[in-house]
């Protein structure tokens, strides 16, 4: 058997372990890195579904948004068979998983979709405000970017009410968690991070990245922000937001993913960029079969949306 097909299957029955004990065994820090359980060829798959934005990983799955065709696709990780394609709200964007239930935002309808990802029932719907772009869950609730209402709201999870909101300078697009605080990035002419306390939402600060700033990824110790205005990403610390660095990259980063030791950078310009997280140098470019749109890490492999075909990729 080949060495890539046993470090799949052996990290997809690592998952089950531990997604089955999830309760018990998560901290912050996992939940921040996505990381589910301990942790250059390019795969093609499809997504059943038009205009794939958001993905996100539930321990042997990939969950893609659908924001074409108002479906939520369930793509097994080992392999990239299409397992399913469910119905959700109008305009699906961003997609999440706590480690019970798979959560969809969807824009045009301005609500929440609970997913069961064992079969792709719809467990719920919940409003939660105006253009609910993208989403993340910090180990106890879920936090949704509401671009119409310019502002991050707090929800929990067992019901869908809204806990707090916490209004922002300018209009949010993407989110990622640090382990204590979730930094959303203020597209636009802000040109800026938001950085707000999980605790009580309380606005840490807002920090200067590049032009027109969308996706954000943690990579245990500096947050990463692509600005797809720029064509650059911007590595900031995350105790106080100072900038640590600025790297040239494709063509609009529109997604970034972390791999627990380099950033992968997707690109309308169809590739994606491997930078070495400790100090932003390239290691190398990647030809993707279109335009990204977002991205996730399995444990062992990088997927990235296509936004112009119904496809994921995975590297």
């Amino acid at each position: 058997m080949k060495f890539s097909m046993m470090r799949s299957l052996l990290a997809s029955l690592f998952a089950c372990v531990l997604v089955s004990h999830c309760s018990a065994q998560l901290n912050p820090n996992q939940v921040a890195l996505l990381h589910w359980y301990a942790t250059d060829q390019v795969a093609v798959f499809s997504t059943g579904g038009r205009s794939p934005v958001g993905i996100a990983f539930d321990g042997q799955n990939m969950w893609i948004a659908n924001n074409g065709t108002q479906t939520v696709s369930k793509v097994r990780a080992s392999d990239g068979t299409l397992l399913g394609t469910f119905h959700v709200g109008n305009q699906p964007a961003g997609v999440v998983y706590d480690g019970a239930h798979v959560w969809v935002t969807n824009l045009l309808a301005g609500t929440l979709s609970e997913i069961n990802p064992s079969d792709g029932t719809t467990l719920g719907t919940f409003k939660v405000g105006a253009v609910p772009f993208d989403i993340a869950f910090d180990g106890s609730s879920l936090w949704v970017v509401l671009e119409g209402d310019t502002s991050v709201a707090k929800v929990r999870p067992s019901d869908g009410a809204v806990l707090l909101t916490t209004r922002l300078s300018g209009s949010p697009l993407h989110i990622a968690f640090d382990g204590a605080n979730m930094w959303v990035t203020l597209g636009s002419s802000a040109r800026s991070v938001a950085k707000v306390r999980v605790s009580d939402g309380v606005l840490v600060g807002t920090y200067a990245v590049g032009n027109f700033p969308q996706p954000v990824v943690f990579d245990g110790t500096a947050i990463w922000v692509g600005n797809s205005g720029s064509n650059t990403v911007t590595k900031l610390r995350i105790s106080d937001g100072t900038v640590l660095g600025t790297f040239a990259v494709g063509s609009s980063p529109t997604a970034l993913a972390f791999d627990g030791t380099n950033i992968w950078v997707g690109s309308i310009s169809s590739n994606v960029q491997k930078l070495r997280a400790s100090d932003g140098k390239s290691l190398g470019s990647f030809p993707l079969p279109g335009q990204a749109s977002a991205g996730a890490f399995d444990g062992a492999f990088v997927w990235i949306t296509i936004a112009d075909k119904a496809e994921v990729a995975k590297l």
